[in-house]
């Protein structure tokens, strides 16, 4: 009898352990965002060029509500579409009366932020580059507190209308708009 409660009480405690301090992956999904082209979403901040139209040439900012105003032909929505998409709606709209054949360039000029929360220097809301990776964000938020879990961290993202969180390793990439916490260490 006190061998069984010996053995009970060892498979008890591993499986506590374990739980701790066990890596879990994040959902596919994660890894499948990497390789979808980029849409658009509130915050991020478009430069459109209509070539030999320099007074319809500029920077917008894509509201809260997804779309983007534009000289001539007003709204135009661009949240969940790729520049590509927003380039062709944009030309077919100045079709519509305004110019014969427009030729019209979309990229991003600002990405939406990324927000690092939890064990860091200073937690807060920061500029998204492209291949910015947990690690380079982290560094960017004054780097990890003296409690700070360092193997892995929390990412909050939006993948298709769903917001999910998934634990990443810090050489993981980020997208835009995502949020890190940094969880504390329990040793």
């Amino acid at each position: 009898m006190k061998r069984l409660s010996l053995t009970t009480n060892a498979l008890l405690a591993c499986l506590v352990i374990s739980g701790c301090s066990g890596y879990r992956p994040a959902p596919a999904a994660f890894q499948e965002m990497l390789d979808q082209p980029y849409r658009l979403g509130a915050g991020d901040r478009i430069r459109v060029t209509v070539f030999e139209q320099e007074g319809l040439t500029n920077t917008y900012s894509v509201d809260q509500s997804g779309y983007f105003a534009f000289p001539l032909v007003g709204a135009i929505p661009a949240r969940g579409h790729t520049v590509q998409q927003v380039e062709a709606a944009l030309a077919a709209k100045l079709r519509e009366g305004y110019l014969r054949d427009p030729d019209v360039s979309v990229e991003v000029d600002r990405y939406r932020p990324v927000f690092i929360m939890g064990e860091v220097g200073s937690p807060g809301q920061y500029s998204y580059v492209p291949g910015m990776t947990v690690q380079k964000a982290i560094a960017m938020a004054g780097g990890f507190s003296p409690r700070a879990n360092q193997g892995s961290v929390d990412i909050t993202r939006n993948i298709n209308g769903e917001v999910i969180t998934g634990r990443v390793r810090t050489t993981d990439p980020l997208l835009p708009s995502d949020t890190v916490y940094v969880r504390e260490r329990l040793f």
